[in-house]
């Protein structure tokens, strides 16, 4: 199973750079991720068009909220049933087109709080990684 980022816009702050790089670079020890990041939601949406068969998920403030361990097991589903590749969606600044949140229907809220969208990237990753480690039996998530 492979992990996608589509995020629109930039993250730009250094500091939460570094820290999504951290993470992407330890998921790769557990399954393949990428990081495209897009201009605007029209470029998204053809990016997902291309991508038919994914299982996309779009962050989303009123999405369905998931504590660690049923994310983990959300995932651990999804790679034991073979998907082959899993879409999170990130928003920028002004969040999303209407085309883009219709074209995506499973939504996933990292928090009732609200968070920038640079900050919410690094969140994502972090429990993407701590999805693994919660699979894996590893220390980590303690």
């Amino acid at each position: 199973m492979k992990i996608r980022l589509l995020m629109l816009g930039k993250t730009r702050r250094g500091e939460l750079v570094a820290l999504l790089e951290e993470y992407v670079k330890r998921i790769s020890q557990s399954c393949p991720i990428e990081v495209n990041e897009m201009r605007d939601g029209e470029a998204a949406l053809k990016k997902l068009d291309a991508d038919r068969a994914a299982t996309l998920v779009l962050l989303d403030a009123g999405g369905k909220i998931h504590d660690s361990d049923a994310f983990a097991k959300w995932i651990g589903e999804q790679r034991d049933r073979g998907t082959r590749e899993i879409i999170f969606v990130c928003g920028d600044a002004a969040g999303f087109p209407q085309a883009l949140r219709d074209r995506v229907k499973q939504k996933v809220s990292l928090s009732t709080m609200t968070y920038s969208h640079e900050l919410a990237r690094v969140m994502l990753v972090e429990q993407i990684y701590r999805a693994f480690a919660i699979l894996s039996g590893s220390p980590y998530p303690k």
